[in-house]
């Protein structure tokens, strides 16, 4: 972390704009509370992407929440190639200003440089291929892929600094870290499956009932009880799921540790819908 820091403070001056990829499901989860600092007073491009897995109306709210704090927006599905074919202009776009003062001064044709920013495993280096038209960086379904910093010529006029993903030391609110777990930004191995499901589970029984009973054929879903926190209650769910699913052991049990690992893999291949894990405050 403090090596990339090092090298997003020494590259900064060197690039005209930030262009920092968001995961659409969690915008705020997967933004490096450090980038503002880091890249303060430069144009900010910000990619919602996996707008693919992400609730429609959930999309809409956050594009107009970062268009009103005065940053250009662009909406993707890096891995199909939506919206990948719009961002040369809208660097362009967001740099109107600069590259009519580069004229006025005799210097059409000047290279644009623009710096991408992400944390691990939020589709960065897919983003920069499909944009690329080729591939020029490394991409794994993993955090941590991309370690050091590579320049990618988009064409004649742009060019792109690709980073390596970081995340910050300490996540102050609990929820950041069960987001990006659930997004698998993190190594699962970091954290309990089983618990990591349960609260997945729950979060998505409490905002997305209908999901649940679809993908795993439940008639409804049980009850929470009152004084029920969300992992003894999501724990209940994976049980019901688990059951229809068949995932049972000696003495009839449910084999939940194996339905949370089923249902982490069916929520990130987008299996399960479209979520949006937090909204604007």
């Amino acid at each position: 972390m403090t090596k990339t820091r090092r090298m997003i403070a020494e590259q900064i001056r060197h690039v005209d704009a930030v262009c920092e990829i968001l995961d659409a499901r969690i915008p705020v989860s997967s933004r490096n509370p450090d980038v503002d600092e880091l890249t303060a007073g430069k144009p900010r491009l910000v990619v919602l992407n996996r707008v693919d897995q992400a609730d429609p109306e959930g999309t809409r709210a956050w594009a107009a929440y970062f268009r009103a704090r005065g940053y250009a927006v662009l909406e993707s599905d890096a891995k199909g190639g939506a919206g990948t074919g719009k961002f040369a202009a809208a660097v362009r776009e967001l740099l109107a200003d600069k590259l009519r003062a580069y004229a006025e001064k005799g210097q059409v044709g000047r290279v644009v440089r623009v710096m991408i920013l992400g944390i691990p495993n939020v589709g960065k280096s897919t983003f920069i291929n499909k944009v690329a038209g080729r591939k020029t960086a490394k991409t794994e379904d993993r955090p941590g892929v991309t370690r050091s910093k590579q320049w990618v010529p988009i064409d004649r006029g742009l060019e792109l600094l690709d980073t390596p993903g970081i995340l910050w030391p300490k996540f102050e609110d609990q929820s950041v870290g069960l987001n990006l777990a659930f997004t698998g930004a993190v190594k699962d191995d970091i954290l309990d499956v089983e618990t990591l499901g349960c609260h997945l589970t729950a979060y998505l029984g409490e905002r997305y009932p209908g999901a649940l009973e679809s993908a795993y054929k439940l008639s409804a879903l049980p009850e929470r009880e009152a004084e029920e926190n969300d992992v003894a209650w999501g724990y209940r769910l994976l049980e019901a799921a688990g059951r229809r699913r068949g995932f049972l052991i000696s003495g009839g049990e449910v084999d939940t540790e194996r339905m949370a690992k089923i249902l982490l893999d069916e929520f990130r291949a987008g299996k399960l819908g479209r979520f949006t894990l937090e909204l604007p405050s």
